[in-house]
């Protein structure tokens, strides 16, 4: 498989997740295993791969921004990256969902932390903490009946 066809079938079955995501309250069992276990190992092994076959012929590393950006030359360790992008915030986004489940919150409130995670990663990571945070002061502030 080239890394175009490889990356294609990664971003495709990521989207998969995260359209999963969006309809998870709706069936949430099968969100936490399709985007919170399924896909994000799977892309997790084929980034694995991906960086046992490469990296011993990679240059640069990570000691430098220079080196950095020497080692993202290569469309293998780019390639790789980008598993580990689209792997690990799909992981966090079926967090998100999870948590908001079990903390009680609504899930139109998580919607545009998923967003933000999907295309921002940490900034939507934030913005749902942020959300948990602001959750956790009004329960503690209501109450109880």
């Amino acid at each position: 498989m080239s890394n175009e066809q490889l990356f294609s079938l990664a971003t495709s079955t990521a989207m998969l997740g995260w359209l999963v995501l969006l309809i998870s309250p709706l069936v949430p069992r099968w969100a936490e295993w399709i985007s919170g276990r399924i896909i994000p190992v799977t892309l997790a092994v084929l980034y694995s791969a991906l960086i046992l076959v490469s990296w011993s012929s990679a240059e640069g590393g990570f000691g430098s921004l220079s080196e950095v950006m020497t080692l993202f030359t290569q469309a293998e360790v780019v390639l790789a990256g980008w598993l580990h992008y689209l792997a690990f915030d799909l992981f966090i986004g079926a967090w998100e969902c999870r948590t908001a489940r079990t903390e009680g919150i609504r899930f139109w409130l998580v919607i545009p932390c998923l967003v933000l995670t999907f295309l921002f990663g940490p900034a939507g990571l934030l913005a749902f903490m942020t959300l948990r945070m602001i959750n956790q002061l009004n329960s503690t502030a209501r109450p109880a009946a």
